[in-house]
């Protein structure tokens, strides 16, 4: 095994957490650990009926310490003796109410079961309402504060979700002393941090979702929260002024973690990131190319020089922020807010009468209703596929409109709906499967419609994340729809690997990202060509759904305006 020296990515998920550790000069992978969340696999503290989807800090706590724990036992005790860097990846937005010492009030006895004092997940969306008044509000000041997340708050992002849970419970509003990202915890967890004030904010978090920028000289000022909401008022002298890009170090493993995982004090621990900048990064994004991170949603980012940018604005998307994703460049990020999760939904909705009712079967035994389960689990997607794939294309096709989970970009709205349209006794659940992955494929191209019409060109596209290696079927797909080549990266772990990255930088082992991502990279092995005879038909389906996207938009909007009206 080669000499190292050796860093640990550490990437947290939606489901599990999972760390690897890299050879810093090679990008070799030794070893790599995955766990998932005990809590939320048993559907604790989330109401997917209301949106409320928590997550608590003691399961991230416990996949921090058991994933670097098994890696490093696989790798070996040279290789733990050699680790020089740590650095975390994270879901976000996904902040969380803290006391003085940057302790997540879920980790006191008084706040352990209460889900409004435990990480408030991405994919939350019970502050809608929120979100909306921030929109709102920003409209009455001269300044745009707005202007660099795309001129559109979402219920997904920092501020609205910390107005929801400070309006919903009174007990955590007394408790809560400041709001803090994931990405941003476990660092200070790591280096031991005990005073919130100390701790060191990525500018990809703040930047992205807290509306810090540098014009701003960081946050926007107290006046626009507090008129907003008294309960916002002096919040933002609890929060921070300076933000830092990733490739610096948020300070060292503290005692406690060093003899917890066995490593050096050392060990220097990089300032956290999102996993969709972090994984760009580990997938060697380049300039203009549209780096898609296609997990349960996508996040799709984009880096291009500030001098090509200069002050332009590009409206709807997900900010545009200077070092979120490279240093020295500046991070456009867009995205869908269900994209896995829409196959997911699919699934478990053909698997009801096999989960509800095989288990009371008088004709099999329970330990075979199980082992039925887990086969049908298993086998569902894969034959959906390949039945999907022998369907004709039409113009007149069952068709969808993906947002199962809202509108993230362009222009994001949680409140809309998905849609599905063209049905008749003909159609087959395999047809269906075909109109969700169209749906999510064309709600894919809105977005490099937008970047487009808006002046930034994607001039390639790059495929990142389990759905991206898993599922030639949508790649082509996505490849048709977009008439433009993807790129498959050849990890399977690039959110880790470029947080390996990142450490590997924080660490001064390399100079700069850009030369960590050239000698730590591991290239590109797939690429999908579009099939020149479906190209048409498939841009005429986009026309259409636009065209039923638009109206489920406008009956979304009537609604809202009837229900606020009375």
């Amino acid at each position: 095994m080669p000499s190292g020296p050796y860093v640990v990515g550490v990437d947290y998920g939606t489901d599990s957490v999972r760390s690897i550790i890299v050879d810093a000069l090679t990008g070799q992978e030794v070893a790599f650990s995955v766990y998932s969340y005990t809590r939320w696999k048993d559907s604790l503290y989330c109401i997917p009926s209301k949106n409320q989807f928590r997550q608590h800090p003691q399961d991230y706590i416990d996949g921090l310490e058991a994933t670097i724990d098994d890696a490093l036992r696989k790798a070996g005790p040279a290789v733990r003796k050699n680790i020089k860097a740590i650095s975390i990846d994270t879901t976000g937005s996904s902040p969380v109410a803290v006391d003085k010492t940057g302790t997540p009030l879920a980790l006191t006895p008084a706040f352990v079961n209460n889900p409004n004092a435990m990480f408030v997940l991405w994919k939350d969306h019970t502050a809608t309402r929120e979100a909306a008044e921030i929109n709102q509000h920003s409209e009455k000041f001269d300044i745009n504060y707005l202007k660099y997340v795309g001129g559109i708050y979402s219920s997904e992002w920092f501020w609205a979700k910390l107005l929801h849970i400070l309006r919903e419970d009174e007990a955590v509003r007394k408790a809560c002393y400041s709001w803090v990202e994931h990405c941003d915890w476990i660092p200070f967890l790591l280096t031991g941090g005990t005073d919130i004030h100390q701790m060191k904010r990525g500018v990809c978090s703040a930047g992205h979702k807290a509306l810090w920028a540098a014009e701003f000289g960081g946050l926007p000022p107290d006046e626009f929260f507090s008129s907003l909401d008294p309960l916002l008022r002096g919040f933002t002298s609890r929060l921070f002024k300076d933000t830092y890009t990733s490739d610096k170090p948020a300070g060292h493993l503290s005692k406690e973690w060093a003899e917890r995982l066995d490593l050096s004090t050392d060990v220097v621990i990089g300032v956290g990131a999102f996993d969709a900048h972090m994984g760009a990064v580990g997938g060697q994004i380049e300039p203009y190319h549209l780096s898609k991170v296609m997990g349960t949603s996508t996040c799709d980012m984009l880096v291009a020089p500030q001098a090509d940018i200069k002050d332009k604005l590009v409206k709807g998307i997900c900010g545009q922020v200077f070092g979120s994703v490279i240093p020295g460049m500046v991070g456009l990020e867009a995205g869908q807010s269900a994209f896995g999760d829409t196959y997911a939904w699919f699934k478990n909705l053909l698997s009801w009468p096999i989960n509800s009712l095989l288990s009371s079967s008088s004709v099999v035994s329970q330990e075979t209703a199980e082992k039925l389960k887990d086969e049908f689990s298993d086998r569902i997607i894969p034959e959906l596929t390949r039945q999907a794939l022998l369907l004709p294309i039409s113009e007149q096709d069952e068709l969808a409109i993906d947002w199962l989970n809202g509108r993230r970009t362009p222009d994001a709205d949680q409140m809309l709906k998905a849609g599905l349209t063209g049905l008749n006794l003909g159609t087959d659940a395999p047809r269906l499967f075909k109109s969700w992955v169209e749906a999510t494929c064309f709600g894919a191209k809105a977005i490099v419609d937008r970047f487009n019409d808006e002046g930034i060109p994607v001039k390639g596209l790059i495929g990142l994340g389990g759905v991206a290696r898993k599922s030639p079927y949508i790649m082509q797909v996505m490849a048709d729809v977009m008439n433009m080549p993807i790129r498959i990266h050849r990890s399977e772990q690039t959110c880790a690997l470029g947080a390996a990255m990142f450490a590997a930088t924080a660490a001064g082992i390399h100079p700069t990202v850009e030369v960590a991502m050239s000698a730590m990279g591991h290239g590109f092995d797939l690429e999908y060509k579009p099939t020149a005879s479906v190209v048409s038909l498939y841009a005429k389906r986009y026309q259409r759904y636009k065209m039923l996207g638009s109206f489920i938009e406008s009956e979304t909007k009537s609604v809202a305006f009837s229900q606020f009206a009375g």
